[in-house]
């Protein structure tokens, strides 16, 4: 069975993740393959716009294959992984600028390269099991696939919070944050879908949207904004540790799982991207540091702890956030030369 359901219903163009054993992780070619597809349909004047969602109870999409990217990088083979997140990247890209509108419908999991796909579109739906989150500094990544830009646009310090600590998002939360645009109740869904189908008509999910359940976010606005705004990640965890508020106590002991290295680099391109605000620069920032993360970062160590061994016992290479130099971050974050990101694709 193909991992991914590419056809046209009615008037809209359909891509149905068809992976539910693996989460309807992303593979290098589900991305082509949705690349290729929004190519097609670009200028057929049969499509008035795209549906996506994703088989399975648990997920739309619970990021991209990192085993696949671990087996390959172990091995020595670096090339796979950096191939695989340009052409990621590029359908990232192409999402964010298409010309007609594009519907997501994100249940249960949508975390990493499930962001990437289903966050850029025009039309971000959620229901009662949605749970959003950029988790990678948990593996020895960054929030990458257009996600730096997402975080850069929350509202106050929520990108930071977000970013470094990986929290999910329910439906109220990730709506709050810029993650998500419409909240319609899962057994909703079925007849929405063949109304879009029929018509072609993107106004009828405004139509169908109503309030979520209550989240977090909004009333912890300015806890988080108090406490993630240091210029530093030395300096958010410094106002972490000095605060008795319990949520900034769980928020530290979260924090201190994660890859010193990866918060530090986050945390800078979180700051890159508010500045810059475009999805191409947040995207080749991104690249810079992805491309450089097997052999010189804590991707690999990162996997193989949350993934392959699931002990969740990571040795990163660094111990503390202290021990990780500003210069560290430049390198890591240095232009790629030669290699630089480019959207043309092979």
């Amino acid at each position: 069975m193909s991992d991914l359901d590419i056809r046209i219903e009615g008037c809209a163009g359909r891509i149905t993740l068809t992976r539910p054993k693996a989460l309807n992780a992303l593979t290098w070619e589900m991305c082509r393959d949705v690349s290729r597809a929004l190519d097609e349909w670009r200028d057929d004047e049969c499509v008035s716009l795209v549906v996506m969602d994703g088989t399975g109870d648990r997920a739309f999409c619970a990021g991209g294959d990192i085993a696949e990217m671990y087996r390959r990088g172990t091995s020595g083979d670096f090339d796979f992984g950096r191939g695989f997140w340009a052409d990621e990247y590029r359908m990232n890209r192409k999402l964010y600028h298409y010309p007609k509108p594009v519907a997501a419908f994100m249940h249960g999991f949508t975390m990493g390269g499930g962001v990437g796909i289903g966050c850029h579109g025009s039309h971000r739906v959620v229901c009662e099991s949605s749970q959003l989150a950029m988790p990678e500094c948990g593996i020895g990544l960054i929030p990458d696939v257009g996600g730096t830009l997402l975080l850069a646009r929350a509202p106050g310090r929520l990108g930071e919070y977000l970013g470094l600590g990986g929290a999910r998002m329910g439906p109220a939360d990730a709506i709050h944050a810029g993650f998500a645009d419409h909240y319609v109740p899962q057994a909703a869904w079925p007849e929405l879908i063949a109304a879009l189908e029929r018509t072609g008509e993107w106004h009828r999910i405004e139509a169908a949207a109503g309030d979520p359940p209550p989240g977090d976010l909004e009333q912890r606005q300015a806890e988080i904004d108090g406490l993630f705004g240091g210029a530093s990640i030395a300096e958010v965890l410094a106002a972490l540790a000095n605060s008795e508020a319990p949520f900034a106590t769980e928020t530290l002991g979260v924090l201190g799982r994660n890859s010193p290295l990866s918060m530090a680099c986050t945390l800078e391109l979180i700051r890159r991207a508010r500045a810059a605000d475009t999805i191409e620069a947040a995207l080749e920032q991104e690249y810079r540091f992805t491309w450089r993360s097997m052999e010189h970062a804590d991707f690999l160590e990162g996997t193989c702890a949350a993934v392959i061994d699931k002990d969740r016992q990571p040795r990163w290479l660094h111990e503390r956030v202290s021990d990780v130099s500003a210069d560290e971050v430049e390198r890591m974050l240095a232009p790629l030369g030669d290699e630089t990101l480019d959207w043309e694709e092979a």
